[in-house]
Parts: structure tokens; sequence; C-alpha cells
């Protein structure tokens, strides 16, 4: 029998419960991370929806930012979502002042592409390397995909064309939570790069 994923969510602001139970419902073995020593315990990450600038303020404050930054560097799997997708980012159009992401996808984001809270949406999300049916997609405050780089590659993208889940290597970026909705075949995607990783 194979051994549980040993994966992370990063735990210092955002829907962090939520994630932890679809991981755990799919028998991983899930660390709510937020030091950095923590990260030598996990074989990959989930960054959280929530207030991508809040959470980058924090990763600096307890010293995980630089080590994560390395981590996803040197190949670690991550899965970003909502806020989580900004934070992968190479690139933000409309961050705050000072903001900074971890990087690792090829791409440029814009952070509540779709308005505040009110504009908030669910829809039925084709994506095709996920097979049939659509998938069930929430979007709240949710960046969208301005640019794909070279590296990077789109997956899903709602009607208008704005691209909203990409992928690269280990990493997977989407601007809506499954997490929410009932929606595990994203979290099995990442899993199943974490395990090839390890």
């Amino acid at each position: 029998m194979p051994t549980a994923p040993r994966v992370g969510v990063l735990a210092l602001q955002g829907d962090v419960r939520e994630h932890v139970a679809v991981l755990e419902h799919l028998g991983a073995h899930v660390v709510r991370v937020r030091r950095p020593e923590q990260l030598d315990e996990i074989d990959g990450i989930v960054l959280p929806g929530g207030e991508s600038s809040v959470i980058d303020k924090l990763a600096r404050a307890f010293d995980v930012r630089e080590p994560l930054v390395a981590a996803i560097r040197a190949g670690m799997p991550a899965f970003g979502t909502c806020a989580g997708l900004i934070l992968l980012a190479d690139r933000i159009s409309d961050g705050i002042e000072g903001q900074q992401t971890f990087g690792g996808l090829d791409v440029t984001v814009r952070r509540n592409a779709f308005g505040g809270q009110v504009e908030s949406f669910e829809t039925e999300l084709s994506i095709p390397v996920l097979g049939a049916p659509p998938v069930h997609a929430t979007f709240i405050r949710a960046p969208v995909v301005e640019q794909v780089g070279a590296h990077a590659e789109a997956i899903a993208a709602l009607p208008d064309g704005r691209v909203v889940a990409v992928e690269q290597d280990g990493l997977l970026g989407i601007s809506f939570h499954p997490e929410v909705s009932g929606e595990e075949r994203l979290h099995r995607r990442f899993l199943a790069r974490v395990q090839r990783a390890a």
C-alpha cells in the first residue's frame, strides 16, 4: 500500500480548514504550515484563498517566504487557489505597493478582476484535462490570468476567453474555490504530482 502523500497547507490566513478537509478526505497527511521548518515535513503545498497581500506580509513576518520560494524553485509541487494563484504568479498587474509573490508560474495575474464580494459568482467550467463533467466553479473576489508566458499552459478559461486555470511543471494555479463546492478532481491532480515528485 503506498504511503499517504505528505502535503502542507499554508496556514497564515484564508480558507485553510476547507483545504485540509478535502486533502484529508483524499487520504493525505496534512501539515498546517506556519513555520519554515515545517516545510521539511512535506512534499507539496497548497496556497489557499484569502487576501494575497496579507498572506505575503505574514509569510515574511513568520520567515516562511524565502524558504518557500526556494522550495518551489527546487521543484516542490504547489497548488494555489484564488489568492494562492496570485502568490504563485511571477507577475501581478495591480499589486499593492511593495506586494511580493512566491513566484513559479510564468503568468501575469490581476487581483479582484471581477470586482468586489458582490460580484462573486458560480459557473460550470470546462477543464479538458479533467474530462467530464464540467467543474462547478465558485469565484469569490477572484483574480484572472492576463498573460500566460511561454513556460505555463492555460487549462481553463471562461466563455469570454479570460484564463482562470494554469499549470507549469508541478505547479497548478486556479482563480476559483473547488474546496467550497465539493469538487475534488483538482486536489487529486495535485496529489498525484506530489506522489510523483516524492
